[in-house]
């Protein structure tokens, strides 16, 4: 005769469900919630990860449905997935932004390496997983933002009075560049950008967001340090391309976050390798391993490689980012990869604190 089934049993033998990235059980994790067993011996419960991003989440679900059906009595095993992403920010933290639970700064140092491009498309790729994605261009000198997404200026402001925030390929998105006449230049000193790119931060209405992805201007100046000494960041993600000139700025780069006590969740190559339209082989024009030897020596995640391709700058001139225009593109599931990879990076910290 089966013993009776019981939650107790259920849950032993979930617990030999490994989250790849947090090298922790799903049972020890809380990620089993609801779970039930009926009259007919039928299990349901969900599965409830850290990001919708997961990459691992359809293999961790096959595991534990295998390994329930597996016990005995069991007669049918029904799984829900579903993500609570969590938040960096701890409650009542001061400055923090309400709503925002985390806030990723896309950096490299050096202009030119197509960081704004890479921060687009990150946040495209985040939020087609299912996130909630917000995107503020806080370059203020020479924003780029509403080009590559093929924005107009001048936003309505809400009765509130505060700003609103553009929603645009399902995300939303805020820039200096939606607020001043096109082709004005900002001629600012240093107080100034640091009042706007605060109005920008705090007088905006992002909503509720998972994350926030802030495309930096280059170098290592004020904005880098008011972000990272006003607010809880989550990260910071560095980009650069294949070439020694970049790679030197972006160690600099990697450099000024440790020393303002934002970690670093990882380091992508940008315009990787160029793709032969005849032969379909890869060619790493620019040279090839330096990205990720530099994450090496600096013990962080090499997030990945983007390939150097028209298709990209193409879709970026036209204002529809190549994870809107082609999603299937080896570019886009280039962009797709690095994202999962960043959030499951803001995962991994969250847990640790």
């Amino acid at each position: 005769m089966d013993k009776k089934l019981d939650e107790k049993t259920i849950l032993d033998a979930l617990k030999q469900v490994e989250d790849p990235d947090l090298k922790k059980n799903i049972v020890s994790l809380n990620f089993i919630k609801d779970l039930k067993i009926s009259s007919e011996n039928k299990v349901s419960f969900t599965l409830e990860l850290t990001t919708p991003a997961c990459p691992f989440k359809g293999k961790m679900k096959e595991q534990a449905e295998k390994l329930v059906r597996e016990i005995p009595g069991v007669q049918d095993v029904e799984i829900q997935l579903t993500s609570r992403v969590r938040s960096t920010v701890q409650e009542n933290t001061k400055n923090n932004i309400p709503g925002i639970k985390n806030i990723i700064v896309v950096g490299s140092g050096k202009g030119g390496v197509g960081k704004s491009t890479v921060s687009v498309n990150l946040a495209i790729a985040l939020s087609q997983t299912g996130a909630n994605v917000g995107l503020l261009d806080a370059d203020i000198y020479g924003p780029s933002i509403p080009k590559l997404l093929s924005l107009d200026p001048l936003p309505d402001t809400e009765t509130s009075g505060k700003i609103c925030s553009v929603y645009r390929y399902g995300i939303r998105v805020m820039s200096i560049g939606l607020l001043l006449p096109p082709k004005k230049a900002v001629v600012w000193r240093g107080p100034m950008l640091d009042k706007m790119l605060k109005v920008l931060l705090y007088e905006v209405d992002w909503g509720d967001l998972d994350y926030l992805v802030v495309d930096l201007p280059p170098g290592t100046g004020d904005v880098q340090m008011t972000l990272c000494q006003n607010l809880q960041l989550s990260g910071a993600v560095v980009v650069s391309t294949p070439q020694g000139v970049a790679i030197e700025v972006a160690v600099k780069a990697m450099d000024m976050f440790q020393k303002l006590q934002c970690p670093v969740l990882g380091i992508l190559e940008n315009m990787s390798y160029y793709i032969c339209n005849h032969c379909s082989q890869k060619e790493y024009i620019f040279g090839m391993g330096s990205t990720r030897q530099v994450s090496e020596e600096w013990h962080i995640p090499f997030l990945g490689e983007v390939p150097l391709c028209s298709q990209i700058r193409y879709t970026s001139d036209q204002g529809i980012p190549i994870t809107i225009s082609d999603p299937n593109s080896e570019g886009a599931k280039a962009f797709q990869e690095i994202a999962s990879k960043i959030s499951a990076q803001v995962s991994i910290k969250n847990f640790q604190e």
